[in-house]
């Protein structure tokens, strides 16, 4: 039972894919949290905190399918404590050997933050994915439509002439982009959080920064250096990119939206058999996935907002930032996938007409401009191509 249309079994395609909610489904979440938990026994055993028996069954014993869910919901309405009912429950299942010393000299923080950055690197690698093959198939229009014209516009209207092709690499320059932010923001994201009551690992005397590196190399994370409980510009800077990419799908969506328009008629999105554009008017063929790339940019954009908020917290811990990132994140990531989805499948699947954008031109700016020769236009869409393609060979078809 849901009262959210976004989890409604009739709606929730629109708002997410089932690859993205495999990463934030709550068992899949809380199984994420038990591995966390049983790289910190290891980190924590390696370094004499807990004995390596217990440390060796909690490895072998944390599997959500063990738990009561119900049992945790309870005891987490009735504690008013945010992990506390898991607690009580990882304690009834493990054997007397292990139980006291499964979620050790941690808080809820150094769990749920820790399991974000996977979380994000998840999230990444399929961004990563999706805006390979979006590139690609951008960058192969732009080079199949290097010299085909068509009227540039400026302020909505007919300005001057262009090529396809050159609108085509401009997509695609702003899509290398963000790949490039998604390169260079892993090293800042994909870190573990360990730091206990506020951060300063006292817990762990001399021995914390060294758990603490062995805690981020389990789980293949990056030691953050110092904590960064109250520091939440990282997850803020990755909603941020995650804004500006179904920002730019947007921009590419609203084009399509416009130009598929039967007065102008020069693309048309994909239309897979059996969609029906209007139940009462069924000569129409409605922008269904342009005009919804709009949609979900707005709301990821809403909820980035959110997490910029949280960049302004107080002290050393403030449960009013990462409780809200806790509601926004998954929504932006959620949100970015179904995006990311219709932009593959937008780009791959795009219908170009190019005799009616030949007309076009000649209807609106005459033939005084000679359009048949692209001149500059069709140089840049080379640099952008030639870029593009070289970039693609010499990084690595994974992320980070």
């Amino acid at each position: 039972m849901t009262a959210r249309i976004a989890d409604s079994t009739g709606y929730a395609h629109l708002w997410g894919t089932d690859e993205l909610r495999q990463i934030f489904e709550e068992r899949a979440r809380l199984q994420a949290w038990l591995d966390v938990l049983a790289a910190l026994a290891r980190a924590q055993a390696a370094e004499g905190i807990i004995p390596a028996e217990a440390a060796a069954i909690i490895t072998d014993e944390l599997r959500v399918d063990r738990l009561d869910l119900d049992r945790i919901a309870l005891g987490t309405r009735q504690t008013g404590h945010s992990t506390l009912g898991l607690i009580h429950e990882l304690r009834r299942v493990l054997p007397e050997a292990a139980r006291e010393h499964v979620y050790v000299r941690a808080t809820v923080q150094d769990l749920t933050d820790t399991w974000t950055s996977l979380a994000i690197r998840a999230v990444g690698a399929i961004a990563w994915r999706d805006l390979r093959r979006i590139e690609k198939a951008l960058v192969d229009l732009a080079a199949e439509h290097r010299e085909t014209p068509i009227a540039g516009r400026s302020h909505g209207q007919p300005g001057a002439p262009a090529t396809f092709g050159w609108k085509a690499a401009s997509w695609a320059d702003e899509i290398r982009r963000h790949l490039d932010r998604l390169r260079e923001g892993a090293p800042r994201w994909l870190v573990a959080q360990l730091g206990d009551g506020i951060g300063t690992l006292v817990a762990y005397g001399d021995r914390g920064l060294a758990v603490r590196a062995r805690f981020a190399a389990e789980l293949g994370l990056a030691d953050p250096v110092i904590s960064w409980l109250s520091a939440r510009d990282r997850i803020a800077e990755f909603g941020g990119v995650l804004a500006l990419i179904t920002g730019t799908l947007a921009r590419i969506g609203e084009e399509v939206y416009e130009l598929q328009r039967p007065e102008i008629g020069e693309l048309g999105e994909p239309r897979p058999a059996g969609v029906v554009g209007s139940i009462t008017m069924h000569h129409k063929r409605n922008p269904e996935g342009s005009e919804h790339l709009s949609t979900l940019a707005r709301l990821v954009r809403a909820n980035a907002g959110v997490l910029l908020e949280s960049v302004v917290s107080q002290h050393e811990r403030d449960g009013r930032a990462w409780k809200a990132e806790w509601i926004a994140l998954p929504e932006i990531c959620l949100l970015t996938g179904k995006a990311l989805a219709l932009g593959v499948e937008l780009a791959e699947g795009l219908e170009v007409n190019a005799g009616r954008m030949a007309a076009n031109v000649r209807t609106y700016l005459g033939d005084t401009q000679n359009p048949s020769d692209p001149g500059s236009a069709a140089a840049m869409v080379d640099l952008v191509v030639a870029r593009a393609r070289r970039a693609a060979a010499e990084e690595p078809p994974s992320w980070p």
